[in-house]
């Protein structure tokens, strides 16, 4: 039960601006006696959490404004750039993708910003979430 309540809290922060993976703790529970639902359940639940939190920062933002004032949007304004390029293109569908490197922190933050309702957000961002972890079960369960 401890392993599953890691690999949750992993997933969260793998999903939020921290440099984590949570791929790897998934991948070394599928070899282990637990259930590969409660590993699918945990991870998947875990990192949709943590892009809800983008999301609600975001979401924040646009209503304060302090983009500037903060180092890590300095830093990440060229991933927050294609974020919203990616929505102004493919509008919420984008967030389908919200599980890539890289560019899938920012189109959660951006989807806070652009205001996406967080029912959308959840289904949307969850089912790409979900499909990432499926494919890895596929691939190595």
């Amino acid at each position: 039960m401890t392993s599953l309540f890691t690999l949750f809290v992993t997933s969260f922060l793998a999903a939020t601006v921290l440099p984590l993976s949570s791929e790897v703790g998934f991948l070394i529970l599928l070899r282990s006696d637990l259930s590969p639902i409660f590993i699918f359940i945990a991870a998947t639940f875990g990192n949709t959490l943590g892009a809800t939190a983008n999301w609600l920062i975001g979401f924040l933002t646009a209503k304060n404004n302090p983009i500037k004032k903060i180092s890590w949007f300095k830093k990440k304004a060229g991933d927050i750039g294609r974020a919203q390029k990616w929505f102004r293109r493919f509008g919420k569908w984008c967030l389908l993708i919200s599980w890539l490197p890289l560019i899938g922190d920012a189109l959660t933050f951006v989807a806070g910003l652009m205001r996406v309702p967080l029912l959308q957000f959840i289904v949307l961002a969850g089912a790409g979430k979900a499909s990432r972890y499926l494919f890895l079960m596929y691939l190595f369960n």
